[in-house]
């Protein structure tokens, strides 16, 4: 199970990490997702991936209907706040 639990890329100190249990590598990817129980369809959470654990994530959050995006990090903005 992922340990990184929807923490915006640039609010962690250090180089970004693996959203993945255990990993420590080098995150290039941004798993953006919502649970529509609990949030509204615009709200987007974020995990991180690495390219050995990107499609796990994928995987994961796409089964439950949660997955919305994945996008390379270094092309990853957060989304704005004004509506």
């Amino acid at each position: 199970m992922p340990g990184f639990f929807g923490t915006a890329p640039e609010a962690v100190p250090g180089p970004p990490v693996c959203s993945a249990k255990g990993c420590r590598a080098a995150a290039v990817w941004v798993l953006a997702w919502n649970n529509p129980k609990l949030h509204t369809p615009e709200r987007r959470k974020t995990w991180l991936a690495c390219e050995e654990h990107r499609e796990h994530l994928s995987q994961f959050l796409g089964v439950r209907g949660f997955l919305k995006d994945v996008v390379p990090l270094a092309d990853w903005s957060e989304p704005s706040a004004e509506g």
